[in-house]
Formats: structure tokens, C-alpha cells, sequence
């Protein structure tokens, strides 16, 4: 099973590096809730994906292996950085088979500064099946799916856009999303 999981990944992830058209956002009432995930990261600490909730997630699905995957992580990057102090998270699944062992160099020589944790077909049937790398869910702070982009993004200033509307979208008192705040330029 691993070794079709690995074949299945490898062809999906070649021909991913084809860019997808920008998603947009699923309206209010047609986001579902991202289904929950307790995964260990580098230093073996347990993460849940309920965790993050009250935050805008970015979570992506990638390999170290995967071309399109090494285009958007330094995207990523800057997004933590510049936007992590808004209430906005990056959480990475490494759907590598060799585990930490090729995982750990590249997040140290990549300079990752978010969170990446251990996927499997488990983790990845959860969602669907993870057939395609990449492949990024926008979650937002109620961990509702707001968007979903699978293989390389049309740009990095369409996830931008997106995040920064999650971001800016003002919860109602019901839990409903209200119009998006403006922000200061």
C-alpha cells in the first residue's frame, strides 16, 4: 500500500506542477468542519488541529520531494512571519515515507519557521485523499474549509488575498462570519 501510495503521489505531484486557477472562497454555509488530526512534530509533541482553532490555518500537505511543494513553502514562510501576530498559522503535513529522517534536514536547511508534523494515508484519507502535492486547505478561525488549492497556486498573491479576507472577517455573535473589517494600509 505504501509503495502505490508513494507511486500514486510521485505522478500526481509531476503533474501538479501544472498551476491550478485561483479558488475563492467557499460561501459561509457551504464550509464543513476540517475533520481533526493529532500528529507528532519534530520534537515528538503531539499536535491537534483543534488546537489552531480561532486562528485562519493555512494547512498544507507536501513532500520534500515535490517540486511545486519547494515553490510555495518560502511563500509560507512569509506568511507566518508577517501574519502570525494577526491570529495566522501554517501548519505543515509531511506526506514523506522516509519520515523525519528526510523531513528534519530540509525543515532546518529550508529555514521553516512554522509548524510541520507527520502525515499518512490516514491522515490524508481524512481529507478526501491527499492525491495531489500540494495540496493546501484555507481554514477559517471556526476550522471550517474555506478554500482548497490543489497542486502549485496560481500565485502567491492569491493565497494572500484570501487569508487576509479570512483574517479580516469579524465573527457575529451567532458564529456566523460578518462583513470583513477594514484594514489599516
Amino acid at each position: 500500500m505504501a509503495v502505490l501510495t508513494v507511486a500514486t503521489l510521485t505522478i500526481a505531484c509531476s503533474s501538479s506542477s501544472e498551476v491550478e486557477a485561483a479558488p475563492r472562497l467557499k460561501p459561509e454555509k457551504d464550509r464543513k468542519t476540517a475533520p481533526n488530526f493529532a500528529l507528532r512534530d519534530s520534537n515528538g509533541a503531539t499536535v491537534r488541529l483543534a488546537d489552531y482553532r480561532g486562528k485562519v490555518v493555512l494547512l498544507d500537505f507536501w513532500a520534500t520531494w515535490c517540486t511545486p511543494c519547494q515553490i510555495e513553502i518560502p511563500w509560507f514562510v512569509e506568511f507566518e512571519q508577517s501574519l502570525k501576530s494577526r491570529g495566522f498559522a501554517v501548519l505543515g503535513v509531511s506526506m514523506d515515507e522516509d519520515g523525519w529522517d528526510a523531513v528534519r534536514p530540509y525543515i532546518q536547511k529550508r529555514r521553516i519557521n512554522y509548524r510541520i508534523v507527520l502525515g499518512d494515508d490516514h491522515t490524508g484519507q481524512l481529507y478526501g485523499g491527499v492525491d495531489s502535492l500540494p495540496t493546501t486547505f484555507l481554514l477559517d478561525r471556526e476550522g471550517r474549509v474555506a478554500a482548497v488549492h490543489v497542486g502549485l497556486a496560481t500565485d502567491k498573491n492569491g493565497f494572500l488575498h484570501e487569508i487576509n479576507e479570512l483574517l479580516d472577517a469579524r465573527p457575529a455573535g451567532n458564529g456566523a462570519v460578518d462583513a470583513p473589517v477594514a484594514r489599516a494600509k
